[in-house]
Parts: structure tokens; C-alpha cells; sequence
């Protein structure tokens, strides 16, 4: 037995997300000590900054009137980005309510919609819930993930564009205070994300859990329609926001910087507001509900595989609740390490900005690690089985451990190479920017070599993860879990460089999310072939091996897919920000305001129409095939979109992230090789510039999008496993 209670456990678990909440609102409150008003903005303080001598001061130029230009910009920014949510999840929820209701016959379709128990799957001596009540559970996680997802996603994006003009207000009293009040604003986010999801789905299976009894069986196998909901949302916020941001970005750099040469962020480029409120819907938003999915599938693939072991069949509540309490752990873990960068360390200097943001991977990396071995020494007993493809296999707690630390460690070292592939602070991006001497053809070149080979060191890093985690834990593995305003060039600085570590961390954080949802894939393809009764996924068998080849395209047509769409809609962007240059008098003399609504219009309908046709292809392609080809073929096509998917999505991730961050190396001008490829203007900048632009929908549509194809097409296959085991292959049944 374990020496954590039952009873601590109900305590500990919601206390952890109540805890991660109540941080979250401490973070608010002292990034909302920022003002957006002049006379606010110059009042005294200590912590924070208030009352430090201001850019503008030092210079002569104390001009408060850019505070005001600030609010103006952050209002513009949050009610386009709004709008755009609105009209997006409007579109989403007719999609939501479709497919409930093909959830619900689906599955209760499974024993002809009766009411009666039926035997269990996987112990035929004991008899389970109705399989028309497990559609209708399973239909209500669903709604439950979906609209959990939605908010988390809003709520992000409401916190970006509330922090965005404060922390650009922050940097006129030093690049320090910008990055405290950009790290918690982003820390009000993942612990709302982290801790609401953790806490919806603890309640959800205690309400569940008030019809289920001891049918632990049905009851976490209802539970997946939780992380199906969150990926799915997850997938139109990635796709939709991804075509939005990119489109009114390409638009914005083609024809400002390089036919105009006018500096990013320009007032007088139209496609400016566009660009910003992309970022906001694509980057965090999409970010939010990516994050919320990633950790709903991860949690409901180690339930689903615990209740079908020893502590499902034991009953043994706090065996089974060790994905929740390891995610509990982890928002003390990170509460902790959170403070290490707002409060123990002070960044002085725009060099210290990123070994400040490593030091919270190592940190929160060695104090899980601690956590976990406390945690599973605590609640797993001593030796207890997993279910492994029809068998059950022996396991001991500290194994368990190992599996999770695995995972984890596996992590950091993606994170640390994605990091080395991607920041301009070493040589393959440094590389990047140098071949830009020669045009753009040898950067894309350079650009695309590096991503391609920056898949090398995570693919190794997650085979040995799987290989050592089905040696000592069967299937389970739980590891993965200021231009606009008119202000000084030194505080443009400033932020540039907060953008630079953040395409970085961003970069790294896309890492992870790769290396997770390869993990947690294939966690969700054990739980699939357990459930639809496979034995063995025989490659050599033609049913599996179609599937593998089919699986294996699939990668690149969706990828093809969302780069037509931002190709398409950013065609049009280009021509309009022409047209407005050319027509407008006054634009480029700052005397005259452009039409920034139109170009917002220009990417808010792309990315409305141009999200339906990926987001269909993942979706329908575990029905189709499923249902008029079977199970065998089904675990081919899942087998062979894991293993194509996350090459390229690490490849594109990488390849954009690096082309981004040589452009900003130019023109940052920090080092003497830098200075030598520069100015801003200059033919090597131009060149940056565009292959820049190329990488934008690789690193923020396909690439990121690409790890929620894996996971959705997996967890959504193991949602529809009864009904494929039974009905399914209607193609070979007839032929």
C-alpha cells in the first residue's frame, strides 16, 4: 500500500491548483501596479522601479506623452484581438456541438444504444456501465476540455495584451524592470493555465466517479473526451491564429522593411495593428490552448492506463491519481523556481536575459526531479503491474520514477539544443546570418540545413526516453508532463532584446511541446491498441502497413496546407499595405493615419476560412479511417503520422526560429561580426529579412500545429476505439 492517504491525496491535489491560482493572482496584482498614465507612471516606488530615473529624462526628451500612446496602442491591440477570438470560437462552437453529437452515437452506437451493464473489456468476470452512458460521459468531458481549452486560451491572450504596454513602459526604467514585469505576466498564464486544468479535471472525475462506482474501467475511459476537447480547440486556436499572425506579418516586413525600409513596428505601416494582434491570437492564445491540450492528453493517457492495471483493479485511488499528483508537484516546483527569476536574482543587463531564462530550466528541472522521487515514494506502492498489450507487467515505484525522470531530463536536453540551433548567441544561427552576405538563397539554404539537422540530438534523446520506459514501465510513460509610440531607440533596444530571448524560449518551449507530444502520442497509441483489442502492430501485415505510409504523408499535406493559407492571405496583405503606400498622401511623411482596419479584416477572414480545411484532415482521418478500414490500418496511420510528424515539426520550429534570430542578430549590431553585416537597410538585412519571413509560418503555423496532429489524431482514436473495435473496417469486411 501506499503511505499517501486517500484521503491527503482529495486534499493535496485541489490545495496544489488553489495555491497555483492564488500565485497567479498575486502576479496580476503587481504587474497591474504598472500605470497607463503619465502621472502613475512617474510616481515613486522601490521593488518594482518606480520613482528610477526614465531613458527619456536621461536624454532631455521627457516626453509622457508615449505613455499615452502606449494605452492607445495596448486598447487597439486587445479589442482587435478580441474581436477576432469571438468571431474565431464562434465558428469553433458549431464545430464543438457537431461533434458531440458524433460522439455521443458513435459510441453509444457500440452495443445498439441499450442500457444495460455489459461485460467489462478487460475483465470479462465483472460487469461495467452501459456503453450509452459511457457515450453521453464521454461527450460531456469532451464539451468540458473544449471550453476549458477555449478559456485558457482567452485568458491568455487577455494577459499579453494587458503586460505588453507595461513592460514596454518598464523599459524606459531599465531592461531589469521589463523583464520582471514580462516574466509575470507570463507566469499569470501557466499557473491559470496549469492549475485550472488540473482542477477541472479533479472534479470531473469525482463527479463522474458519483455514477461510476467502482467501474473504474468506464469512468477514466470517458474521462479521454477531456484531453480530445482541449487538443481539438487546441489545433483551430494554433491554425487559425497561426494564419492570422504570419499573414499580417509577411505583409508587414515585405513591404515596410524591405521595399520601404521603414523599422519594424512603424506607425505608418498598416499592416502594424494586424501584425500586433496577431501575435496576441497566434502566439499566445493558440500557445494557451496548445499548453492546456498537451497537459489534458498527457493526464487522461496515464489514467486511462492505471485504471486498466493494478490500481484501477485495486481500486487503489491514490495509485491512480499519480499524473494529477505529479502535476501537482510540479505548480509548487515552478511557483519556486518563479521566484528565482522575479525575486532572488535581479537581470541587469540585456546579456543576462537569457542565462536568466535557462536557469529556470535547470532549476524547475532538478527540483521536479526531487519532487517526483518524494511523490512516487509517497503514493505508489512498493511493487504493483501496468498493463501491457494484454498483459500485465511487474513494476516497482522507483521505476515509475525513473520512467517520469526520463521523460523529463529528455526535456531539458531538447530544450538546451533547441536553444543552441536557435539563439544568436551561438554559431548556427550566427552561420545563418553570416550567409546572408550572399543574398537570400544562401540563407534559406543555411536556414534550412540547420533544421534539418537540429532533429538529430531530440530524436535520440526521445528513443532512448521510449526504449528505457517500456524497458522498466511497459506502454506508460508520464515524462513530457516601443517604435509605435514614438520612444528612444535605447529602450527599442531594450525590448528587441526581451523579443530575442522570447523567440528563444519560445523556440525552446515549441521543443518541448514536441518531445512531449511524442511521448504522450505514443502513451495514447498503447491505450488505443489495449482498448481496440490489437496485439501486435505488424508493419509487414499490408492493412498496418498502408496505414504507416498513409500516416507518413500526412505530416507534409497538412503542412502544405496551413503555408498555402498564410501564403495565400499574405499575398493579400502585401498588395493592400502597396496600396495604401501608393495611395494614401502623407502615409510615409507620418502626416497622414493608414487604414489598419482593413488589413486587420485581410487577416481575421483568411484565418476564419483558411483553419477549416487542416483542422478537417486531422479530425476526419481517424473517422475514415477507423471506420472503413479498421483498427490495424488506423494503428499504422498513428504510427506512421508520430514518427513523420515530429521530425518535421522540430525541423520547421528550428528553421524559423533561427532565420528570426539571425535577423534580429544583424540588427541588433551587439558584436563586431554583427556590424560588419548591418545596418537595418542594409542588402544582408534585406536578405534576413526574407528568409525571415519564409520561416514565420514554419516556426508559428505548421511547425507548432504539427505536435497537436499527433496527439489529437491519437487521442481521438482512442475516444472512438469501441466503436472501431466493433463496427469498424467495413471496407475489408466486405471485399
Amino acid at each position: 500500500m501506499a503511505i499517501l492517504s486517500a484521503l491527503a491525496t482529495e486534499v493535496f491535489i485541489p490545495v496544489a491548483a488553489v495555491i497555483g491560482i492564488a500565485f497567479a493572482v498575486v502576479q496580476w496584482v503587481l504587474v497591474s501596479r504598472v500605470k497607463l498614465s503619465p502621472a502613475a507612471a512617474a510616481s515613486g516606488g522601490s521593488k518594482n522601479g518606480y520613482g528610477d530615473y526614465l531613458i527619456e529624462e536621461e536624454e532631455g526628451l521627457n516626453d509622457h506623452n508615449v505613455v499615452v500612446k502606449c494605452a492607445e496602442i495596448q486598447t487597439a491591440i486587445s479589442e482587435g484581438a478580441t474581436s477576432f477570438l469571438f468571431t474565431e470560437y464562434q465558428y469553433v462552437g458549431i464545430f464543438m456541438s457537431i461533434f458531440a453529437v458524433v460522439i455521443f452515437l458513435f459510441l453509444g452506437s457500440v452495443e445498439g444504444f441499450s442500457t444495460k451493464s455489459q461485460p467489462c473489456t478487460y475483465s470479462k468476470d465483472k460487469y461495467c456501465k452501459p456503453a450509452l452512458f459511457t457515450a453521453l460521459f464521454s461527450t460531456v468531458s469532451f464539451l468540458l476540455g473544449a471550453i476549458t481549452s477555449l478559456v485558457s486560451g482567452f485568458l491568455g491572450m487577455k494577459i499579453a495584451t494587458y503586460a505588453n504596454a507595461r513592460t514596454t513602459l518598464e523599459a524606459r526604467k531599465g531592461v531589469g524592470k521589463a523583464f520582471i514585469t514580462a516574466f509575470r505576466s507570463g507566469a499569470v498564464m501557466g499557473f491559470l493555465l496549469a492549475s485550472s486544468g488540473l482542477v477541472v479535471l479533479y472534479i470531473t472525475i469525482n463527479v463522474f466517479k458519483l455514477y461510476y462506482g467502482d467501474d473504474w474501467e468506464g469512468l477514466f475511459e470517458s474521462i479521454t473526451g477531456y484531453g480530445l476537447g482541449g487538443s481539438s480547440m487546441a489545433l483551430f486556436g494554433r491554425v487559425g491564429g497561426g494564419i492570422y499572425t504570419k499573414a499580417a506579418d509577411v505583409g508587414a516586413d515585405l513591404v515596410g522593411k524591405v521595399e520601404r525600409n521603414i523599422p519594424e513596428d512603424d506607425p505608418r505601416n498598416p499592416a502594424v495593428i494586424a501584425d500586433n494582434v496577431g501575435d496576441n491570437v497566434g502566439d499566445i492564445a493558440g500557445m494557451g490552448s496548445d499548453l492546456f491540450g498537451s497537459y489534458a492528453e498527457s493526464s487522461c493517457a496515464a489514467l486511462v492506463v492505471a485504471s486498466i492495471s493494478s490500481f484501477g483493479i485495486n481500486h487503489d485511488f491514490t495509485g491512480m491519481c499519480y499524473p494529477l499528483l505529479v502535476s501537482s508537484v510540479g505548480i509548487i516546483v515552478c511557483l519556486i523556481t518563479t521566484l528565482f527569476a522575479t525575486d532572488f536574482f535581479e537581470v541587469k543587463a540585456v546579456k543576462e536575459i537569457e542565462p536568466a531564462l535557462k536557469k529556470q530550466l535547470i532549476i524547475s528541472t532538478v527540483l521536479m526531479t526531487v519532487g517526483i522521487a518524494v511523490i512516487s515514494w509517497l503514493a505508489l506502492p512498493a511493487k504493483f503491474t501496468i498493463f501491457n498489450f494484454g498483459t500485465q507487467k511487474d513494476v516497482s515505484n522507483w521505476g515509475l520514477f525513473f520512467c517520469v525522470a526520463i521523460g523529463l531530463w529528455a526535456g531539458l536536453i531538447i530544450g538546451f539544443v533547441t536553444e543552441y540551433y536557435t539563439s544568436n548567441a551561438y554559431s548556427p544561427v550566427q552561420d545563418v546570418a553570416d550567409s546572408c552576405r550572399t543574398g537570400a538563397a544562401t540563407n534559406v539554404i543555411f536556414g534550412l540545413a540547420l533544421g534539418y539537422k537540429s532533429v538529430i540530438i531530440p530524436i535520440f534523446a526521445i528513443a532512448v526516453s521510449i526504449y528505457v520506459s517500456f524497458s522498466i514501465a511497459a506502454i506508460d510513460n508520464a515524462g513530457g508532463i516601443a517604435e509605435m509610440a514614438g520612444m528612444s531607440h535605447r529602450i527599442r533596444e531594450r525590448t528587441d532584446a526581451l523579443d530575442a530571448a522570447g523567440n528563444t524560449t519560445a523556440a525552446i518551449g515549441k521543443g518541448f511541446a514536441i518531445g512531449s507530444a511524442a511521448l504522450v502520442s505514443l502513451a495514447l497509441f498503447g491505450a488505443f491498441v489495449s482498448r481496440a483489442g490489437v496485439k501486435v502492430v505488424d508493419v509487414l501485415s499490408p492493412k498496418v502497413f498502408i496505414g504507416l505510409i498513409v500516416g507518413a504523408m500526412l505530416p507534409y499535406w497538412f503542412s502544405a496546407m496551413t503555408m498555402k493559407s498564410v501564403g495565400s492571405a499574405a499575398l493579400k496583405m502585401v498588395e493592400e499595405v502597396r496600396r495604401q503606400f501608393n495611395t494614401i498622401p502623407g502615409l510615409m511623411e507620418g502626416t497622414a493615419k493608414p487604414d489598419y482596419a482593413t488589413c486587420v479584416k485581410i487577416s481575421t477572414d483568411a484565418s476564419i476560412k483558411e483553419m477549416i480545411p487542416p483542422g478537417a484532415l486531422v479530425m476526419l482521418t481517424p473517422l475514415i479511417v477507423g471506420t472503413l478500414f479498421g483498427v490495424e490500418t488506423l494503428s499504422g496511420v498513428l504510427a506512421g503520422a508520430l514518427v513523420s510528424g515530429v521530425q518535421i515539426a522540430i525541423s520547421a520550429s528550428n528553421t524559423g526560429g533561427a532565420w528570426d534570430n539571425a535577423k534580429k542578430y544583424i540588427e541588433a549590431g551587439a558584436s563586431e561580426h554583427a556590424r560588419t553585416l548591418g545596418p537595418k537597410g542594409s542588402d544582408c538585412h534585406k536578405a534576413a529579412v526574407i528568409g525571415d519571413t519564409i520561416g514565420d509560418p514554419l516556426k508559428d503555423t505548421s511547425g507548432p500545429s504539427l505536435n497537436i496532429l499527433i496527439k489529437l489524431m491519437a487521442v481521438e482514436s482512442l475516444v472512438f476505439a469501441p466503436f472501431f473495435a466493433t463496427h469498424g473496417g467495413l471496407l475489408f469486411k466486405y471485399l
